[in-house]
């Protein structure tokens, strides 16, 4: 009845669908205060208060037929301006109003340029560990993931990335600050890959594009810095959303941005804005588009973030699990101290945690916790860390 590649995906995703359903029993068995849920990178902190005063504006003041019809594919042209503007400080290059896409989300940024340029046979790179969307993304249509190794501080081996790119590379994604491991590459790491592609692209018909993903851009630590990308090569293009900055993730609103540099940049950006339609999105949501004309410059305060990802770790040190700190987004990505990820993860859900095994990401071997919990629900957990490690030590 079902497409044969969905069965698969059906079947990939088993696990985790378990999981959240399990985590739900443990809940309604123990109490949701029992329970300590490191599953979901789903923002709990609420939306700065200039995003509820603009929603209740316009709630309150628009005419249905003017504010909530059709606009078109590519956006609000008043929010592509202020975008651009935005996006040309971020990245350090004058970005065009008509280079800025709106989408649905991150995930509709990406799904919208992989439609304008990928072909059945296509191959996307990325780094692993990865987010697994990517691979369902690139498979939309008839192109393939392939991932490239990372080392023990989870950044890009570059002589492995020369090494799998072949005539049929399209995309090389980068993902900073990055999920699931929360680091963020520097502007070397970020040179270096971009000194590879340019030079594979004297050898290929035609030019690797690269993609950046990065919702996670606002939520970095410790000083650390996120370079910009689309002053640094010339086919290079930005996907991110509101998702994290504005704790909208369900409200479906992000961006897709070319660089300028890239021939035929209008050509591209008339291609995701066709793509944005065709894929069934028609536009992104009016009401948030509008509420971002208010609110662009707003985000969440990250202290609330870096105190809960200090919190979590002094958890983990003191369970004595192996972990690299997270210096960006909102995960940790600890080693697994068993040699099976499934058995390890029974073995925290008997102490009532969830998390998700690495094989989730392309890489055995880890377990991903996110920190979008409360302080309480991390300090509680500390026992039951420790618990969970004496079991396997004895």
């Amino acid at each position: 009845m079902l497409n044969p590649q969905v069965e698969t995906y059906l079947e990939k995703s088993s696990l985790i669908r378990k999981m959240f359903t399990e985590g739900a029993r443990l809940k309604k068995e123990y109490g949701k205060e029992n329970v300590y849920d490191f599953s979901l990178g789903n923002p709990d902190i609420p939306a700065p208060e200039e995003v509820h005063k603009a929603l209740h504006n316009l709630t309150a003041e628009s005419p249905l037929s003017y504010e909530h019809g059709y606009c078109p594919n590519a956006g609000l042209p008043e929010l592509q301006e202020k975008l651009a503007k935005k996006l040309s400080d971020i990245h350090q290059v004058k970005v065009p109003a008509q280079h800025v896409t709106v989408t649905s989300g991150a995930a509709g940024a990406v799904n919208a340029f992989f439609r304008a340029v990928l072909c059945p046979g296509d191959e996307v790179i990325t780094f692993s560990p990865y987010f697994v969307e990517y691979g369902f993304y690139a498979e939309n249509y008839g192109a393939r993931l392939k991932t490239v190794p990372t080392d023990d501080d989870f950044l890009p081996d570059i002589d492995a990335l020369e090494k799998t790119i072949t005539e049929r590379t399209r995309v090389c994604l980068i993902n900073s600050p990055h999920n699931p491991t929360g680091v963020v590459y520097s502007e070397e790491v970020l040179r270096r890959i971009v000194a590879v592609i340019e030079s594979k692209n004297s050898q290929l018909d035609k030019p690797i594009f690269l993609l950046s993903d990065e919702p996670y851009r606002f939520l970095a630590y410790d000083g650390k810095k996120v370079p910009p990308v689309l002053n640094q090569y010339p086919y290079s293009v930005v996907a991110s959303s509101f998702s994290k900055d504005l704790s909208l993730a369900g409200e479906r609103i992000g961006y897709l941005a070319i660089s300028p540099y890239l021939p035929d940049a209008e050509k591209l950006a008339g291609a995701v804005s066709i793509t944005n339609r065709i894929l069934g999105f028609v536009n992104a949501p009016l009401l948030m588009q509008r509420m971002l004309l208010k609110t662009l410059n707003s985000q969440v305060d990250i202290s609330l973030y870096k105190k809960r990802r200090d919190a979590l770790a002094e958890v983990l040190c003191q369970a004595g699990i192996e972990f690299t700190m997270p210096h960006g987004a909102f995960y940790f990505f600890p080693k697994n101290p068993l040699n099976d990820d499934s058995e390890w993860i029974e073995v925290l859900k008997r102490e009532r945690i969830l998390a998700v095994p690495g094989f989730a990401f392309g890489t055995p071997g880890y377990f991903r916790l996110s920190f979008c919990v409360s302080e309480e629900t991390i300090h509680n957990s500390r026992e039951a860390f420790q618990r969970a490690m004496k079991r396997i030590s004895n």
